[in-house]
C-alpha cells in the first residue's frame, strides 16, 4: 500500500495536473478492533452466529475495527467480524455530511468502484473524492448495513470542513505500515501487508494490528495545538533511541527504527478528525445504540478505543473550524484510479489483484494464472496449459520457501515472468497493466443527485446508446445516419466544455469523403468534476457549449483564425444559438486585422465548412459572405506580403498558401478560384519573392493549367540561371517540387534540367545547398525516389529536343560588333 489518505479522499483541485495528492495520510493503514467499551460481549447464537440483542438496560458495547482502506483481507475479515458482533449501528470513516447518500448503496445499479464526490458549487474545481471498491472494508460495512437493516453513518470531518481547509493542512504523508514492514524485515510495505493480512484474512487479526498501531503512536511526533513550528528535541525516526522503540505486537521486543523511513506524525488535522469521530460516537450511543461498530483506518483505532472520556476537550479542539458550502454525490470510479501510479492514488498498487483475491476464494492462484494466460493469448502470445500448471507449481514453491501460507502477488508475478513470459519484461507489463491494475468502471443509480448538466449528459448518453467505459474503444460514425450525427454533436459539445470523452482519430475504415467521423472513446473519473465545473455555463450540454464558445469569442485578443476555428466547431456541434454571434464577431475582427497570415489561417476552416456543411444539414449561407470578404482582402494584400521574407517566414507562408489553395480548390467556386489564381500569377511574375514561395506559385499555376509546360520550363531555367545563388536556386526547386516526386518521373525535360544543374554545382556550392536538397528529395515517397532513380538509370538525362540552326540576323550582328569595337577601342 502506498501512502494514501486515511479517509481515502483524493483532491480534485490537482486533477488536471495528473498528480493529485490525498487529503491526508492514512489509507495505508490496516485495521484492528478496539477493546470493547462496556461489559464483555455475550456469546454469539450457535445457529446464526450473531449476537443476541441487548436489553434496554444493558450497557452499550463498542467495537472499533481498524482497517486498511481497499484491502481485501481487511474487507473479508471485517465482514466476518460484523457477522459475529451483530451491531445495531455502524459508523464508517468518511465525510459526515454524506450520510444521505448511504441509502444508494443498496440500489441494484450501484456497482463499485465508485466514489463520493464533494465539491464547492461556487468553485467546482475545489473538490475531493472518497473512493470505494468492492474489496474496500468500508464498502462491505455499508453492504452489511443494507443487508441487515442496520443504521450506517459516516463519522469523519464533514466535507464542508475538509474543503474549507488549505490543502497543506489536511494531514501529513507518514506511513505507519512502512514502519511495521521494516520491523518485520520487509523493504516493501505493500508486499508485507499482502503476505501477513490479505492472503490470510482472519477477524482475530484486528486486535494485533490495533496493538501495533498503539505502539507506533506512542513514539509518534505530535504537533503543537497552535500549529506552531515543532520545538527542538522531539524524537524522530532518525534520532530516537532504538531501545525506546515501541515493541512489536505480541513479541515484547522493540521495533527497530529504520532511519530511511519518514517519522510518524500525529498532526492537528488528525487530532481534529479523531475528536470529531469521538463526538459522533457519543451522539450515536446517546441516540440508543447498544452494539456500536466503528470502522476506521487502523492509525485512528487507538484514539477511539476504550472509554471516550469527557466531550469538552474534543469540543474545544473542533471549535472554530473553517466551513464552506459543499455538495456531495456518488460518481463512477475505476480500478486504475485506485492505483497510486495513476495520479489519483488511493493506496493500492494492484487493485486488479485485490479484486481477484476478494471475489475468488477457491484456488485464487490457479484462477489468477489462468486469467494471465488469457491476457497473453489475446495478444497472440503462445501460452499453453502446461505453462499454467508450471506457474502454479513455481508460485507455491516460492511461497513455501519464503514461509508464506499462500502465494502472494510477488510469487505469482515471478512465476509469470519466468514461465509464461520467459523473462520478457514487455510481456509482463501487459499482465500488470491489464490484470494487476486492471480497468473496471463502476456505475451509480440514475436518481443519484447531481448537477443538471450531468443529468442531461446521462440522459443523452442513454438515448444515443453511448456507454461510459474505462477501456478505450474506437467508434466510426456515419454522418448520413441521424443517430450518428447526434452522437457527433454530443462529443463535439463535450470537447468544447473540456470533457474529452471522445478524441477524433483516424479510423481503420478507408474513407475519402466527409460522411464518416472516427472517435476514440474513454471515460475518466475526473470528467465528473469537469462537468460540474462546466455547469456554470448552462443546464444542458447545448446551452452550456453555446454560452462558453460565445464567451471565448468575446475575449480581447482573440484572433481571426481562432474565431474561424470556433465557428467551424460550433457548426460541428450544431450550436445554432452561437453561430450568428460568432459570424458577427469574425466579420468585425477580420475588418480590423491587417495581417494577411491571420486571414490566410482563417480561410481553410471557413471553406471546409462551406464545402462540407450540408453533409450535416447545417445552414452555411451566412458563411459565404464572410469567406468571400476574407478572400478579397487576402488577394489584395498577399502580393505585397510575400516580399522581404527570410527562409523561415517564407516556408511558414508557403504552408498557409498550400492550405488556402487546397481549400479553395475543394470549394469549387469559379469566381473564387479565378481570383485566387490571378493572385498567384502576380506572385509568380515578380522577381523579388523568396524562391520557396515563387516556386510554389509556379507549381500551383501549372497544376491548375494556367501556365503550360513550356512556360514552367522557362521559369525554371530563369530560376537556375547564373544570376542566382545556389541557395536561392535550391529554395525555388524546393518550392516547385513541393514533395511530389512523380513530376520528375513524368516530365523528363524537367528532370534533365535539374540533373544538369546539380552536375554543374561546384563542391562548395553542392555542400551549401545539400541540406535543403536532402529535405526536398527526402520528402518524396520511397516509390517516387525509386522511380526517379530508375528513369535516370534506364535513359539518363533526356537530351534537349533537336532544333534547327538558329538563323543569323545581320542587323543585330552589326550592332553587336559596333558595340564590341567601341568597348575594345575604349579599352585600348
Amino acid at each position: 500500500m502506498n501512502r494514501q489518505t486515511d479517509d481515502t479522499s483524493v483532491s480534485a483541485t490537482e486533477a488536471d495536473r495528473t498528480a493529485a495528492e490525498p487529503a491526508d495520510h492514512e489509507s495505508a493503514e490496516t485495521g484492528a478492533p478496539a477493546a470493547p467499551t462496556g461489559p464483555a460481549d455475550t456469546a454469539p447464537d450457535p445457529g446464526t452466529g450473531r449476537r443476541p440483542p441487548t436489553g434496554a438496560d444493558e450497557a452499550a458495547v463498542t467495537r472499533v475495527f481498524g482497517i486498511r482502506h481497499h484491502g481485501p483481507g481487511s474487507a473479508r475479515s471485517l465482514r466476518q467480524a460484523l457477522e459475529e458482533f451483530g451491531p445495531d449501528a455502524i459508523l464508517i470513516e468518511g465525510p459526515a455530511d454524506a450520510d444521505p447518500l448511504v441509502g444508494f448503496v443498496a440500489a441494484d445499479t450501484m456497482t463499485p468502484p465508485v466514489a463520493l464526490l464533494a465539491y464547492v458549487p461556487d468553485s467546482p474545481a475545489r473538490a475531493a473524492f472518497w473512493p470505494f471498491a468492492v474489496f474496500s472494508p468500508e464498502w462491505q460495512a455499508m453492504r452489511y448495513g443494507a443487508d441487515h437493516a442496520v443504521s450506517v453513518r459516516f463519522c469523519d470531518l464533514p466535507a464542508a470542513n475538509v474543503l474549507a481547509a488549505d490543502d497543506d493542512a489536511r494531514g501529513d504523508r507518514s506511513d505507519p505500515l512502512a514502519a511495521l514492514a521494516s520491523a518485520a524485515g520487509y523493504d516493501d510495505a505493500e508486499r508485507w501487508w499482502d503476505a501477513v493480512v490479505e492472503s490470510v484474512p482472519d477477524s482475530a487479526a484486528f486486535d494485533a494490528i490495533t496493538e501495533a498501531m498503539s505502539a507506533l503512536r506512542e513514539d509518534a511526533i505530535q504537533t503543537p495545538h497552535d500549529d506552531s513550528p515543532l520545538p527542538t528535541g522531539l524524537p524522530t525516526a532518525s534520532t530516537a533511541d532504538p531501545d525506546d522503540a515501541a515493541p512489536a505486537p505480541g513479541s515484547g521486543a522493540p521495533l527497530p527504527v529504520d532511519p530511511t523511513i519518514a517519522p510518524l506524525v500525529v498532526d492537528q488535522h488528525t487530532l481534529r478528525r479523531e475528536a470529531y469521530m469521538r463526538q459522533v460516537m457519543r451522539q450515536t450511543l446517546k441516540d440508543g445504540a447498544k452494539r456500536l461498530a466503528v470502522v476506521c483506518g487502523a492509525w485512528h483505532a487507538p484514539a477511539l478505543t476504550g472509554a471516550l472520556g469527557p466531550a469538552a476537550p474534543d469540543a474545544r479542539l473542533l471549535k472554530g473550524l473553517p466551513k464552506i458550502k459543499t455538495a456531495l454525490t456518488w460518481v463512477p470510479w475505476t480500478h486504475s484510479r485506485l492505483a497510486a501510479g495513476s495520479g489519483y492514488g488511493a493506496g493500492v498498487t494492484s487493485p486488479g489483484w485485490y479484486h481477484h483475491l476478494f471475489t475468488e476464494t477457491e484456488r485464487p492462484v490457479a484462477r489468477w494464472l489462468t486469467k494471465v494466460a488469457g491476457v497473453l493469448r489475446a495478444h497472440d502470445l503462445p501460452v499453453s496449459s502446461a505453462h499454467i500448471i508450471e506457474s502454479v507449481r513455481l508460485a507455491d514453491t516460492l511461497a513455501a520457501l519464503r514461509g508464506r501460507p499462500l502465494a502472494g502477488l510477488s510469487e505469482v508475478t515471478e512465476a509469470v515472468r519466468s514461465v509464461m513470459c520467459g523473462g520478457d519484461e514487455t510481456m509482463l507489463r501487459l499482465v500488470i497493466d491489464e490484470l494487476v491494475v486492471g480497468e473496471t468502471l463502476g456505475g451509480v443509480p440514475e436518481d443519484t443527485p447531481t448537477v443538471p448538466l450531468a443529468a442531461d449528459l446521462r440522459a443523452r448518453s442513454k438515448t444515443l446508446r453511448l456507454k461510459q467505459e474505462a477501456l478505450a474503444r474506437t467508434v466510426d460514425l456515419d454522418l448520413r445516419k441521424e443517430r450518428d450525427v447526434e452522437r457527433s454533436h454530443l462529443l463535439h459539445r463535450l470537447r468544447l466544455l473540456g470533457v474529452d470523452w471522445g478524441t477524433p482519430t483516424v479510423g481503420e475504415v478507408r474513407n475519402t469523403g466527409t460522411f464518416r467521423e472516427t472517435w476514440t472513446l474513454r471515460w475518466e473519473p475526473e470528467f465528473e468534476v469537469r462537468i460540474v465545473e462546466a455547469a456554470v455555463w448552462g443546464t444542458t450540454l447545448r446551452t452550456a457549449a453555446e454560452a462558453k464558445i460565445l464567451d471565448t469569442a468575446s475575449r480581447d485578443g482573440v484572433t481571426v483564425a481562432e474565431l474561424a476555428d470556433a465557428l467551424e466547431t460550433a457548426l460541428l456541434a450544431d450550436l445554432g444559438g452561437a453561430t450568428d454571434g460568432l459570424i458577427t464577431r469574425l466579420e468585425a475582427a477580420a475588418a480590423l486585422d491587417h495581417d494577411v497570415t491571420h486571414l490566410l489561417g482563417a480561410l481553410p476552416g471557413l471553406t471546409r465548412t462551406l464545402r462540407y456543411g450540408d453533409v450535416r444539414g447545417t445552414d452555411t449561407k451566412a458563411l459565404a459572405h464572410v469567406a468571400d470578404g476574407l478572400l478579397v482582402r487576402i488577394c489584395a494584400g498577399l502580393p505585397g506580403a510575400v516580399t522581404g521574407l527570410d527562409t523561415d517566414a517564407a516556408e511558414a507562408l508557403r504552408a498557409q498558401i498550400d492550405a488556402a489553395h487546397t481549400a479553395i480548390s475543394t470549394r469549387d467556386d469559379d469566381h473564387t478560384t479565378t481570383e485566387w489564381l490571378a493572385t498567384l500569377q502576380r506572385i509568380a511574375d515578380r522577381d523579388d519573392v523568396h524562391g520557396a514561395i515563387s516556386g510554389r506559385a509556379v507549381r500551383l499555376l501549372c497544376d491548375a493549367e494556367r501556365i503550360d509546360d513550356a512556360d514552367s520550363a522557362r521559369r525554371l531555367a530563369a530560376a537556375l540561371s547564373v544570376g542566382n545563388t545556389p541557395a536561392a536556386k535550391a529554395a525555388w526547386i524546393d518550392g516547385f517540387l513541393g514533395g511530389r516526386g512523380l513530376l520528375l518521373v513524368h516530365d523528363r525535360e524537367l528532370l534533365r534540367r535539374i540533373d544538369e544543374w546539380l552536375r554543374e554545382l561546384t563542391e562548395d556550392q553542392f555542400v551549401a545547398t545539400l541540406p535543403l536538397l536532402r529535405r526536398t528529395f527526402g520528402s518524396f515517397e520511397s516509390g517516387e525516389r525509386r522511380a526517379i532513380g530508375q528513369a535516370l538509370r534506364d535513359t539518363g538525362s533526356a537530351p534537349a529536343a533537336a532544333t534547327g540552326a538558329t538563323p543569323i540576323d545581320p542587323a543585330r550582328g552589326q550592332a553587336a560588333l559596333r558595340a564590341a569595337a567601341a568597348i575594345l577601342g575604349a579599352a585600348g
